[in-house]
């Protein structure tokens, strides 16, 4: 299938009465295809998909012509979407720790490489933490400088030791023995399937 023929698709996957807070519609993702502006098509399909949830189905399709767009952000958070539509949302408010008091030096990046290991309070057989891993994509910049804050999406490796989350939960991020960060957490839904 060709990427006007996915973006196509992906549309039809959208209810009519759905609208982004500027108002744009499938319609609008219509008259962009009409054009040829697949671009602006898919940004506008992708906002769409954060008014309601939609299907896997949906971020699959849009992932895939992002591949074959060559739009590698895209794609990468098309496939993220995918994961959450399939198994929930976890997004929490994350604050690094500063480069000097912790072991990380470096700038995270944003779109979902990196997969700390998180405190959540789970407890292991013998009562200590448990540590679970969620990859981390962080939200509105290419990535986090240590000391920095920004809002975060997890990706657990596991989803089912993670539902007992719940907004204003405080959760640590570990990428060795030592706390890289806390976050708080925002928001924390189970998908529906």
């Amino acid at each position: 299938m060709d990427v006007p023929a996915m973006l196509e698709a992906a549309s039809l996957l959208v209810p009519e009465k759905v609208a982004t807070e500027n108002d744009i519609t499938v319609n609008d993702v219509w008259e962009y295809l009409t054009h040829d502006e697949w671009e602006v098509a898919l940004d506008l399909l992708e906002e769409l998909g954060d008014v309601q949830p939609l299907s896997p189905g949906f971020w699959e399709t849009l992932a895939t012509a992002a591949e074959q767009m060559r739009l590698d952000r895209s794609a990468a958070w098309c496939n993220w979407r995918c994961y959450e539509a399939r198994n929930g949302t976890i997004r929490a408010n994350l604050t690094l720790r500063p480069a000097a008091e912790a072991r990380r030096k470096t700038a995270i990046p944003g779109a979902g490489v990196l997969r700390p290991m998180w405190d959540i309070g789970n407890r292991s057989p013998a009562g200590g933490p448990a540590l679970d891993i969620a990859r981390l994509w962080v939200e509105f910049v290419p990535f986090l400088e240590p000391g920095g804050q920004a809002s975060v999406r997890l990706a657990p490796l596991d989803p089912s030791q993670w539902q007992h989350l719940e907004p204003g939960q405080v959760i640590t991020m570990h990428e060795d023995r030592s706390v890289a960060g806390t976050a708080v957490v925002l928001e924390s839904v189970t998908a529906h399937r």
